[in-house]
């Protein structure tokens, strides 16, 4: 996210902000920023009198505000986090009132105490709310102000295709390079959650040289995934029609359902039909432009283009029934108490056939 880039650069710089707010269903990007202000705002000797860490479930809006009123002992700031703030009542009040300058009937001391603090907070308090998994009213006094008076982020969750581009650009920014297949392979096998991700890359970082790639090999060694029976592979064997290579992935996959549940799999089959068919329609089907209008890296072009030649329009559209009827299936629809193997295998035979 370029907000976030751009709290981080001027956190860097020591330009601090007298309030955070950090919301959204993404805790990456919260992490990132609150644990920054948390180890680097203060020096360490600082830290013992001037940085109060506390969690929503375990305090109050009134609390907070003490803290923050509080001014630093021999030292520049002082450092308020609250954690898990999404737990504190006051910020989940709904409110739709117009004016931020009046309160409204609902508005109890404590919060008109809170806006009235977002309307001239204390320069020397960094005050840091870690809004986990939602987000806050902005309709509410305390949202208007918020938005308005503090540095404000609200971090969605990052769609499944964007995944590997920010897995390249995570890999980039530690210094080193990652191959296509590589960041496909993570994406698929870690789903969407960034922090997850960038826990299992940080170990692998372990293991490499300063500078060196990742492969698909090294993702395979560090981070678990199967050499040979993964999603990854499994879409080239149906991209390539290959029955046997079909057959023994999803084999692996109903033995171990677990680690490749039925649902994440047919979510990863649909985006791939989803890009084999836009083929079809491509008007400029060159490497680059192709892989523009698909949102793929250009290695993976090739492989579509193959995939498309083995599944002509008429046969997608069957496909993409098939897909919809097993993933009710898979959801305990009309599946005549079949495993989740055992649908696979099914859905495999009508894709393939």
């Amino acid at each position: 996210m370029k907000e976030v880039d751009q709290i981080l650069l001027d956190l860097k710089r020591k330009i601090f902000k007298p309030v955070y707010f950090l919301s959204g269903e993404e805790a990456y990007y919260i992490d990132v920023i609150s644990d920054y202000i948390e180890n680097n705002a203060l020096s360490e000797a600082d830290r013992e009198f001037n940085q109060n860490v506390v969690y929503g479930k375990d305090t109050d809006l009134g609390t907070v505000l003490g803290l923050a009123k509080q001014f630093p002992m021999m030292s520049d700031y002082q450092v308020v986090i609250v954690k898990e703030a999404q737990n504190i009542k006051e910020l989940n009040k709904k409110n739709s009132g117009d004016d931020d300058d009046a309160p409204t009937a609902s508005n109890s001391s404590v919060t008109q105490t809170f806006l009235n603090y977002l309307k001239a907070p204390l320069s020397s308090t960094i005050l840091v709310f870690c809004f986990k998994y939602k987000t806050i009213d902005k309709r509410s006094a305390i949202g208007k102000l918020l938005q308005k008076n503090s540095v404000y982020i609200e971090s969605n969750k990052l769609y499944d295709n964007k995944l590997p581009e920010w897995i390249g650009n995570y890999v980039k920014s530690k210094g080193h390079n990652i191959n296509p297949k590589a960041s496909f392979m993570i994406a698929e096998f870690l789903g969407n959650d960034l922090s997850k991700i960038a826990n299992e890359i940080d170990k692998l970082f372990i293991n490499l040289k300063e500078g060196a790639e990742i492969t698909a090999e090294l993702v395979q060694d560090y981070i678990g995934i199967s050499k040979d029976f993964n999603v990854f592979e499994l879409q080239n064997a149906l991209g390539i029609k290959d029955v046997l290579k079909v057959n023994q992935i999803v084999n692996y996959f109903g033995a171990n359902e677990k680690e490749h549940p039925m649902v994440m799999l047919m979510s990863s089959l649909f985006g791939y039909y989803t890009k084999i068919l836009k083929v079809h329609f491509l008007h400029d089907k060159s490497k680059f432009a192709a892989a523009s209008s698909l949102g793929v890296n250009p290695f993976f072009v090739e492989g579509y283009m193959r995939a498309a030649h083995n599944y002509p329009v008429p046969k997608l559209k069957h496909i993409f029934s098939y897909l919809k009827e097993y993933d009710l299936k898979s959801k305990g629809v009309n599946n005549g108490s079949l495993s989740s193997g055992e649908l696979m295998r099914e859905l495999m035979f009508k894709i393939l056939h």
